[in-house]
């Protein structure tokens, strides 16, 4: 059964809203396998509470039936748990928002939902909210010590799941100049750590490795894709066919060897990320670069971007460790601009596996 909202409530409560200048959001993530509730009062969070699901590491991925059954299980106590830090109650929400998509189907039906419900029992605005954008936005947090960059500037978002490079020229005015044809960097990063008999996930376990190695003890060729897109499925089969090589000569070449082979794939990457921006940054004369999503967190690419400000004279932003991963204080930002705006949505608004910015 479909309900509607009843917008002339809506409305006449956000009049209510709008008479008063603290703006509360409830923010809901679940696009992939974690849940994820947070409480802005305007752009500042007051809450960020994540639900990790361990289950996923003992099959090497995400498995999605079990991601949408553990949303499930999870999202009462964790927006509990959001509401109880944020020390405010649910009648003092002005809106809710929640990850529209993209994302695995199942998981953002779980929070869909229950956004739905909340906004429907309280008859308060629903937002919906593009999960990439949120990583972009995630910059325009309140946190002391971090500054946020100004329009026009250059995103480059780094995921499990995506690699984009983005022009941003206001907050819902962005435009994906380039993308990975193939695989997203994080997969690079994980799919190395499985060759490497590494367990899931991979990718923090290079990092961690890559900071005790030589960065050139191993060479590996960089793929050759026009302009600013992407592409790592070749970088993978490369590492793939001389670990086997290499095994085949030395079966405790990896044992022995672990922490070169994890600085020589992370700077390899780094390398092919930077080409890519250097290039943007070229063909658009915009000198400042944000990052954004959960492979963003990697040491390595984040003192590489951070050397460039001296060397290139760029200006980089850098997010806080706990909004580089899913997390709901990115989805809150995004609904805070956007109840500025009263970009707004019924009940009749559909999950998206695949959403453009």
């Amino acid at each position: 059964m479909i309900f509607i909202i009843d917008l002339s409530n809506v409305i006449q409560n956000l009049c209510l809203f709008m008479q008063n200048s603290e703006v509360f959001i409830l923010a809901i993530e679940s696009s992939c396998d974690d849940t994820a509730a947070a409480v802005l009062q305007n752009d500042k969070v007051l809450s960020n509470v994540v639900a990790n699901q361990l289950i996923h590491n003992q099959y090497g991925g995400v498995v999605p039936e079990l991601a949408s059954r553990a949303h499930q299980q999870n999202i009462v106590p964790v927006i509990d748990a959001a509401l109880r830090n944020a020390n405010i109650q649910k009648e003092q929400l002005s809106a809710i928002a929640f990850t529209q998509g993209p994302g695995l189907m199942g998981s953002l039906l779980v929070g869909n939902s229950f956004a739905k419900s909340i906004a429907l029992a309280m008859q308060i605005p629903l937002i919906a909210v593009n999960h990439m954008q949120a990583h972009v936005l995630a910059h325009f947090i309140d946190e002391e010590g971090y500054e946020k960059p100004t329009f026009p500037f250059l995103a480059l978002t780094i995921s499990g799941g995506h690699t984009q490079i983005i022009k941003v020229d206001n907050f819902f005015d962005m435009t994906v100049i380039g993308e990975t044809t193939d695989d997203a960097v994080g997969e690079a990063f994980d799919k190395s750590a499985k060759i490497l008999g590494l367990p899931y996930p991979g990718g923090p376990l290079i990092d961690k490795y890559a900071q005790l190695g030589n960065p050139k003890a191993f060479a590996f060729t960089k793929p050759k894709v026009p302009r600013l897109d992407f592409s790592f499925s070749g970088l993978k089969t490369a590492i793939l066919y001389f670990i086997q090589k290499k095994k085949l000569e030395n079966p405790n070449f990896v044992e022995e060897n672990l922490n070169d082979i994890c600085a020589s794939i992370q700077h390899t990457i780094i390398e092919i990320l930077m080409d890519k921006i250097k290039l943007a940054v070229k063909e658009t004369g915009i000198k400042q670069i944000a990052i954004g999503g959960g492979v963003s967190a990697n040491s390595g690419i984040r003192k590489t971007l951070k050397e460039t400000e001296s060397k290139f004279g760029w200006k980089t932003f850098i997010p806080k460790f706990e909004y580089t991963t899913d997390n709901a204080a990115m989805i809150g930002i995004v609904g805070y601009q956007k109840f500025l705006s009263q970009k707004f949505e019924t009940s009749s608004v559909v999950s998206k596996a695949r959403i453009q910015l």
